[in-house]
C-alpha cells in the first residue's frame, strides 16, 4: 500500500468539536470490551454521531464482541485439536460481521445512515497466510462511495480476502492494524483506538498508583513499550502507524468525551522531551544459562538458530569472555517457551562435552524514553535506584532509547515504583 500524506496533527479532540469548520476524515475504532454488550454498542453510536454532528466523515472498525473470538475458537476446538487455519479463518470472522450489523442499526435507528462492510467488502486485500495474513492493498471506492451518500461506514476489524479469494484473519490485533491501514489508505486526520483504558500511562497505575498518564508519545516510545510489556497497543499497528505517518490517539469508550486521551505521533523536540517517558514490564520471562560451550565462530547461530526456527523470540542476550577455549551464553525467552527451548536446546548441545544448561524465571523492567539520545548518566541512575533498593540485575540489553534489565520477578513492583520515583515520572515535563 502506498504511504499516504497525512494533514497537521491535531492537539486535541476538542478542535475537532470546536475549533475546525472544515470537514475532516476520521477513522475511529473499537475493541470488543468497547462492544462487549447492547449497552456499550448503543454508546459506540452515540459517540460516532458526536463526530457526525460535527461535520466530518467517519469511518469506523470494530472487533468481536468480548469473548465471542474465544467462543468460536473453542468451538472448533470441540471438533477438532487442529482444525483448518483456513476454516477457522472462516469461522473466526463471523464474531466481527455480527458487531458491524448490530452497530450499523443502531446508527440507522437514530436517523444517522450507516452501512456495515466486512473486511472483503471494505477491499482489504491480504497475502495467503490464513490466521496471521498482512494487508497488501486496499481498494477504496467502495468505501469512498459510501462516504460521499453521507454515511457512516462501519468496517468489520481483522479481516480481508486473499488473491483466491478466501476469507483471512489478521491474527492478534488484528482490529487494530485494521482501524489504522484505513487511516493511511484515506487520508484521515486522525485515527482514533477506543479501549478500556484512558490513555498511555508512564507505567501500569495497578503497580505504580502515582503513574501518570501521557498527553503524547512518539511512535519509537510506543513501539517499545508495546514490545517490552504495554497491552494498550498491539505492535504491529503501531508499526503501521509509524510507517505510513497516521496520527493514533487512545482513549477510552467508558470515559467523558472530552477526554483526549494519548496521541501517538512523529517524534518532535526530542531535547526538550522528558528523558524518559515510561516504564514498561514483563513478568512472563525464563532466562536460559548455558555454560562452558565452545568459544568459537558461530556460536551463538548453533545455539540460536534452532530456536529461532521454531518461532520462539529470544530477547535479552550475552555471551561472557572467553576463557580456556570456553564460554558462557545467557539469553530470555518467553515463560510459556522455555519448555520447548530447553528441548531445543537439550538435543542440539547434546554431543558437546562439559556442557551445561540451566534456566529460571525472570522479570524484566524497562526504561524508555528518546531523551535518552540527548542525556547521558541514564543507565546509572537506573542501576542506582536498583542498587539501593536490594535488586540485584540478572541480565541488561539496551537500545538507542531503552534501557532493559531482568531481575527476580519478587522485585518487580519494588524495581518500577523506585525507577518511577528516581526519574520523577510522577511530573509533567515543564
Amino acid at each position: 500500500m502506498p504511504s499516504h500524506g497525512i494533514g497537521a496533527i491535531r492537539s486535541s479532540l476538542r478542535c475537532f468539536k470546536e475549533e475546525r469548520k472544515e470537514m475532516a476524515l476520521i477513522v475511529q475504532k473499537y475493541g470488543g470490551t468497547s462492544m462487549g454488550s447492547i449497552e456499550r454498542i448503543e454508546n459506540v453510536a452515540e459517540r460516532i454521531i458526536r463526530v457526525r454532528k460535527a461535520g466530518h466523515d467517519v469511518v469506523v472498525t470494530v472487533s468481536a464482541m468480548s469473548g465471542e473470538t474465544n467462543r468460536l475458537i473453542a468451538l472448533a476446538h470441540e471438533i477438532s485439536k487442529r482444525p483448518s487455519p483456513r476454516e477457522m479463518d472462516v469461522l473466526m470472522s463471523t464474531g466481527e460481521q455480527v458487531s458491524i450489523a448490530l452497530l450499523a442499526i443502531a446508527l440507522n435507528k437514530r436517523g444517522y445512515p450507516a452501512v456495515s462492510m466486512t473486511g472483503w467488502q471494505a477491499g482489504m486485500q491480504t497475502d495467503n497466510a490464513y490466521m496471521k495474513a498482512r494487508i497488501t492493498n486496499i481498494d477504496k471506492d467502495r468505501i469512498h462511495e459510501a462516504l460521499k451518500q453521507g454515511k457512516v461506514v462501519v468496517v468489520a476489524g481483522f479481516q480481508g480476502i486473499n488473491p483466491d479469494g478466501d476469507i483471512t484473519t489478521l491474527g492478534r490485533g488484528g482490529s487494530d492494524t485494521t482501524g489504522v491501514a484505513l487511516a493511511a489508505a484515506l487520508d484521515a486526520a486522525e485515527c482514533q483506538i477506543y479501549t478500556d483504558v484512558d490513555g498511555v500511562y508512564t507505567t501500569d497505575p495497578r503497580v505504580e498508583p502515582k503513574a501518570r498518564k501521557l498527553d503524547r508519545i512518539t511512535f519509537d516510545e510506543m513501539l517499545e513499550m508495546a514490545s517490552l510489556g504495554s497491552k494498550v497497543l498491539q505492535i504491529r499497528s503501531v508499526e503501521f502507524a509509524g510507517k505510513y505517518k497516521v496520527p493514533l490517539r487512545v482513549l477510552s469508550s467508558f470515559e467523558d468525551d472530552d477526554s483526549e486521551g494519548t496521541l501517538i505521533t512523529l517524534e518532535e523536540n526530542a531535547m526538550e522531551a522528558a528523558v524518559i517517558t515510561g516504564i514498561a514490564f514483563s513478568r512472563d520471562e525464563a532466562q536460559i544459562n548455558v555454560f562452558d560451550v565452545p568459544d568459537e565462530p558461530g556460536i551463538a547461530y548453533k545455539i540460536l538458530g534452532p530456536i529461532g526456527e521454531a518461532n520462539v523470540n529470544v530477547d535479552m542476550i550475552v555471551q561472557n569472555i572467553g576463557e580456556n577455549g570456553k564460554t558462557d551464553f545467557t539469553f530470555t525467552v518467553p515463560r510459556d517457551d522455555v519448555e520447548q527451548s530447553l528441548e531445543i536446546l537439550n538435543a542440539q548441545l547434546s554431543s558437546w562435552e562439559g556442557v551445561k544448561i540451566s534456566s529460571s524465571d525472570v522479570a524484566k523492567v524497562s526504561v524508555v524514553g528518546v531523551g535518552m539520545r540527548s542525556h547521558a548518566a541514564v543507565a546509572s541512575t537506573m542501576f542506582k535506584a536498583l542498587s539501593e533498593v536490594g535488586v540485584n540485575i540478572r541480565i541488561i540489553t539496551t537500545s538507542e532509547i531503552k534501557i532493559s534489565v531482568g531481575i527476580d520477578e519478587k522485585f518487580l513492583e519494588l524495581a518500577v515504583r523506585t525507577l518511577h520515583e528516581a526519574f520523577n515520572l510522577d511530573k509533567a515535563a515543564e
